[in-house]
């Protein structure tokens, strides 16, 4: 089989990197929205089910069909937007449920009118490279802000990292990686009290249909799924040469999750960092192999939703400012192939520069995130400077 002979041991340490810090860095928020809903532990898990299998499934078949690398997430600004509207406690679990499936049928509209795509196709690839760059830079800018509470463990990971970067650099993140379980473990912040040997259950849950729930839950959800996920996800895809077909994945993410959703599925969307790790250099210097990473990552998300409580208490062992110091050095390539890509031609310099800007700063306006602002403050500059001589702006 082709994706055996194209598996590298740099290609399976990225899909793990992805798994790893796509689960840690926000499974907490998915906890707060399920229980803001009142769910009980056994539908907590099946969140876990259903968003696992989601994800994974939705990862892994499309890339090992299309060989290049697909990657879906859940909706970490969906989650808090659930977790918000949820505490005010006039919304149930058959409400949430309802809502679920209303937003997945908006999204699989979306990719079956194409008219996200469409809109997509006229970003300049400059401003999708600078909203790349300041999608991950914050998540680089953690890397070392994590030196202030684990000073030795991030110290020993950069060496790795800068070492093997000259000296192995197909294996610098998986090398970095283990020398950073290893300190951790060594010095007792491995947290191995948070793993349970429990298999997930899918618990179904019948939805219930509210104009209410549809205004405050479903369409906020579908809007900063869009807007704060998909955008960035089809910027990535961009940025690194991949030509996907996005509408027709969008509405697969949208019917997994119109499928999923009475099972806990609330948003299953393109992914934007972990997407980064898995189509960057860093997971295979050639390109047409790295499919094998989002394969892998999709299979592991797959496990995480089987094997529910033992996964999500093996990930969650590991120290935050390990998980975040692995991030960062896993993402210095797309970051800085992001900004030289989007500062390279001076007709766009500015604009790309201000589209940056404004996705680094994580300004939230309307309760839609950085992303999306960066984008619109980018293309209005560049709207205003390419008029004002006389020029329409170019296209993607």
């Amino acid at each position: 089989m082709r994706f055996f002979k194209d598996l590298s041991l740099s290609a399976a340490t990225a899909g793990f990197v992805a798994v790893l810090v796509g689960f840690t860095s926000s499974v907490a928020l998915v906890f707060q929205a399920a229980q803001a809903f009142g769910a009980t532990p056994a539908q907590i898990t099946s969140w876990m089910w259903a968003l696992g299998l989601g994800m994974g499934l939705c990862s892994l078949v499309p890339s090992l069909l299309l060989r290049q690398p697909v990657m879906v997430a859940w909706s970490t600004p969906g989650a808090a937007v659930l977790a918000a509207a949820g505490a005010t406690g006039g919304f149930g679990m058959a409400e949430a449920v309802g809502a679920f499936m209303a937003c997945a049928v908006l999204i699989a509209l979306a990719g079956a009118t194409r008219w996200f795509e469409r809109v997509m196709n006229r970003i300049p690839m400059e401003i999708a490279s600078a909203l790349l760059a300041g999608v991950l830079a914050r998540f680089g800018m953690q890397a070392f802000a994590a030196l202030q509470t684990a000073l030795p463990l991030v110290l020993v990971m950069l060496a790795t990292y800068l070492l093997s970067r000259r000296l192995l650099p197909r294996y610098a993140v998986m090398l970095t990686l283990g020398a950073g379980i290893a300190w951790a473990a060594a010095a007792g912040q491995m947290h191995w009290s948070a793993v349970h040997l429990e298999l997930a259950r899918p618990v179904f849950t019948a939805p219930a249909f509210t104009f209410q729930a549809f205004m405050s839950l479903a369409l906020p959800l579908f809007i900063v799924t869009m807007a704060s996920q998909n955008l960035p996800g089809v910027a990535v895809m961009r940025a690194t040469g991949y030509q996907l077909p996005v509408s027709r994945l969008i509405t697969m993410t949208g019917l997994a999750t119109l499928v999923l959703a009475p099972f806990g599925a609330f948003a299953l969307n393109f992914s934007a960092i972990t997407a980064a790790i898995c189509m960057g250099p860093e997971a295979h210097p050639e390109r047409e192999r790295r499919y094998t990473a989002a394969a892998v990552c999709g299979l592991l998300y797959v496990l995480v939703g089987i094997f529910g409580a033992v996964v999500t208490g093996l990930l969650t062992a590991f120290p935050q400012e390990l998980v975040v110091a692995i991030a960062g050095l896993a993402l210095l390539g797309s970051i800085g192939g992001g900004l030289a890509s989007a500062l390279a031609g001076e007709d766009h310099r500015e604009a790309a520069l201000i589209t940056f800007l404004v996705t680094l700063s994580g300004v939230v306006i309307a309760g839609i995130g950085s992303a999306f602002w960066g984008v619109v403050a980018g293309s209005a500059a560049l709207l205003v400077q390419q008029y004002g001589r006389g020029r329409r702006p170019g296209r993607v």
